[in-house]
């Protein structure tokens, strides 16, 4: 094996998000000579990105208060109209804007491109001198002789399928740091690691998890209003007793950004997230707005939605959650990035203050009680009920209920209870408890097929490596995952990368993993019933390659 190089550093930041470059500029803010440095699995910074987005700049404005006159992507369309509609499959009632708190209102927000925003990010990041790396997804941790997290390994380049080692192979670097921040997004690999090492989960509520599955449209000039935002509830979810809501905003150059976010607490194993967003653009209020216009991007990403109650312990010797990596998403408003770069800031200045004062790898518990005391915390425990409420109590009586409990918290008169969560690979019933859904046919115009739509998020990954996707028990998987549940995997998956055919030789059902397809939206991590699949980073640079997304 060829002797890895190392590269020491103050501080290592592990995902090329909003929380991870906030926090490398707040570190350059707070000390020049600080060497930061951010490794992004990504082919280029905002590849990976993927959100609504209606940004709240409260982050922002704290970080770069000149934000806005600094060439910012984000500045170029601030929200105007905001409207909130319960759908049937032909209908849509509006809600008045009187039955929701003011902090629910999205006027003084901006919708755009997060991953546009990102790679602006990165831009004054560099400029104040961070070692900003695309293309090195951080495969391993390193721990010093205490067990403190001492930096990571970057991933291995040219490792075959078989595992041996190609002509082109290059050995990970080792990445030596005196704080690690890890900013790697909901259900990071890592992350998962450092929960479990460190049993950071022991005092909060199991996380819960979305499927947010998106596109991005070229409209009709005659029907863009830009700033205008949709939100819906109701069809087609309800019509499978699911959960979630759908987004339509009108953002910048004639372009609107659609999704569907699925909440992954579904029962049915038939529920297709992917089939009920194509079913969601023939609702009259969508379909009206794409009429003549033209898909130009798709992808999908698991969304944080346990609230405050979720949140872990976020330090430990070495190291730190920040951003989604931790769980910071405001779920009614359905928001995260201000509170993701908010915590990636109070992040660096712990770190910084640590460094400083001549420490290294230990445990920043100043920067878990500054998120705590933080306006991070007073906004998620205003709506920490709003998700377990429809949860348990469905739609329309558990939308009523955490509207009231909303109301209640910011009034100062809200009951001092919080609502509990169940893991959603728990949440599955046996297949033969229900019928399987018989979903209409793409048409081609609004509605497409899979596999189509994974060729508009540009995924791509090197050819001839380990599948990143690892079963670890296939005989389980066979009996359990298909005998009993009817193979749901390959209806969440929102890219086709799973499969169940028979084996032609011995008439056996096979279970076929096309990696290839995978855009790292890390369902399948969450949603297994057996929590038999684990999702690791493929070789870097690979995946979705999402523009304006």
């Amino acid at each position: 094996m060829s002797e890895r190089e190392s590269m020491p550093c103050d501080v290592v930041i592990i995902g090329g998000g909003v929380a991870g470059l906030a926090a490398a500029i707040r570190l350059k803010q707070i000390n020049e000579d600080l060497e930061v440095v951010v490794l992004e699995k990504g082919s280029e910074i905002g590849a990976h990105i993927l959100s609504g987005a209606v940004v709240d700049p409260k982050a922002l404005d704290e970080l770069l208060p000149e934000w806005r006159d600094m060439d910012c992507p984000m500045a170029q369309t601030p929200v105007g109209e905001d409207l909130f509609y319960t759908i049937s499959e032909t209908g849509a009632s509006a809600m008045p804007h009187i039955m929701f708190p003011p902090f629910m209102s999205n006027v003084g927000c901006y919708t755009g491109s997060l991953g546009n925003l990102c790679r602006w990010l990165a831009e004054q990041a560099e400029g104040m001198g961070v070692m900003v790396f695309p293309g090195f997804p951080a495969a391993e941790v390193l721990y010093d002789e205490n067990g403190a997290v001492a930096g990571v390994v970057t991933q291995d380049m040219g490792i075959a399928a078989d595992g041996s080692q190609k002509v082109d192979y290059q050995p990970g670097m080792e990445i030596h740091a005196k704080y690690t921040l890890f900013a790697e997004g909901a259900r990071g690999n890592l992350t998962k690691q450092m929960k479990a090492k460190y049993d950071l989960e022991a005092n909060c509520q199991p996380q819960v998890y979305g499927i947010g599955i998106k596109e991005l449209w070229d409209i009709d000039p005659e029907l863009h209003e830009p700033g205008k935002i949709v939100h819906t509830q109701g069809w087609p979810l309800s019509e499978s007793g699911s959960n979630g809501g759908g987004f339509l905003y009108h953002q910048a150059n004639n372009q609107v950004a659609l999704g569907l976010v699925t909440w992954l607490d579904y029962s049915n194993p038939y529920v297709s997230p992917f089939q009920e967003f194509q079913r969601w653009k023939h609702h009259p209020l969508i379909a009206e707005v794409l009429k003549g216009g033209k898909r130009v991007a798709y992808g999908a990403r698991a969304i944080n939605d346990g609230g405050w109650q979720s949140v872990p312990k976020l330090a430990f010797p070495g190291g730190a959650l920040i951003g989604c990596a931790a769980g910071f998403v405001n779920v009614p408003r359905i928001k995260g990035s201000h509170t993701a770069m908010k915590s990636g800031m109070l992040a660096a200045e712990s770190v910084a203050a640590a460094v400083a004062a001549g420490h290294e790898h230990t445990e920043l518990m100043e920067y878990d009680a500054a998120v705590r005391d933080s306006w991070i915390a007073k906004e998620l425990k205003l709506v920490q009920n709003a998700l377990p409420a429809i949860e348990r109590f469905g739609s329309d009586i558990g939308t009523f209920l955490g509207g009231v409990d909303m109301w209640m918290r910011y009034l100062k008169i809200g009951l001092p209870i919080s609502m509990k969560h169940h893991r959603d690979c728990e949440a599955l019933n046996r297949a033969d408890l229900y019928k399987p859904i018989d979903y209409p046919k793409p048409d081609g115009v609004l509605s497409f097929d899979r596999l189509t739509s994974v060729s508009f998020s540009y995924t791509n990954h090197a050819e001839d490596q380990p599948v990143h996707l690892q079963v670890k028990d296939m005989e389980l998987q066979k009996d359990s995952e298909l005998g009993v549940f009817a193979g749901p995997s390959t209806r969440y998956c929102p890219a086709g990368v799973y499969e169940w055919l028979v084996d032609d030789a011995t008439g056996e059902p096979k279970y076929q993993i096309n990696s290839q397809n995978c855009v790292h939206c890390k369902t399948c991590d969450i949603k297994d019933p057996n929590q038999n699949i684990n999702w690791v980073t493929p070789e870097g640079g690979g995946g979705p390659n999402y523009p304006n997304m």
